[in-house]
């Protein structure tokens, strides 16, 4: 009953659409309107600017945070905070208030790691920034960050419920960019640039 409790309310607090709320909310924006219609930190960076994106993402963040806490403190062990990182990870990617729709889950995802395995959140963080700074490709900075969370977690020796985690996180996130790897391998993915409030009609990322 524990872990029925521990996924329901981390899938729940994993479905609050931060992006969507902090674009409408403070700048009147529908990020389901712009760019790539994502409501993830990239959109907001694209649409709306380096600040609201960071806000995105940070929250995005928390709610991973969020579901491993829940976790640790209804259940106790590794089982019921992977259960809660889960719930919030599934919530963010398929939200009840979205009517199941929603972003990557790489911000949450992050948050989750940055829980059970902080030294491996700093290494994939770190190649990811690296990645974006010379290339300007987000989804191929988290595509390559996602695949070293296990490897990472092997070499550092985790405990061997979070690098089976890991693994599942890894193909997962990768199996949801699949659109960007398809545009990746055409050279048709667009590169990061940071915008300002729209001023005019929705448009839709090729």
């Amino acid at each position: 009953m524990e872990y029925v409790l521990v996924i329901i309310t981390s899938y729940l607090i994993g479905s609050i659409p931060n992006g969507l709320i902090i674009g409408q909310k403070f700048y009147e924006v529908d990020l389901r309107q712009f760019g790539s219609k994502n409501i993830g930190a990239t959109n907001a960076y694209r649409t709306l600017g380096p600040w609201p994106a960071f806000w995105v993402f940070f929250t995005d963040a928390l709610k991973g945070v969020a579901g491993v806490l829940l976790g640790h403190y209804i259940g106790g062990t590794a089982l019921a905070e992977l259960t809660g990182g889960i719930g919030a990870i599934a919530g963010h990617n398929w939200s009840v208030f979205l009517v199941f729709k929603g972003g990557r889950g790489v911000a949450t995802g992050l948050g989750v790691i940055a829980m059970i395995a902080p030294m491996v959140t700093f290494i994939v963080f770190f190649v990811w920034a690296i990645i974006v700074y010379f290339t300007r490709y987000v989804s191929l900075a988290s595509i390559v960050a996602a695949a070293l969370v296990p490897i990472t977690m092997w070499l550092l020796h985790a405990r061997q419920e979070f690098f089976y985690f890991g693994i599942l996180a890894a193909l997962f996130v990768i199996v949801r960019h699949r659109p960007n790897i398809e545009r990746l391998l055409k050279g048709a993915e667009p590169k990061i640039k940071a915008g300002g409030q729209p001023e005019s009609g929705p448009t839709k990322e090729k």
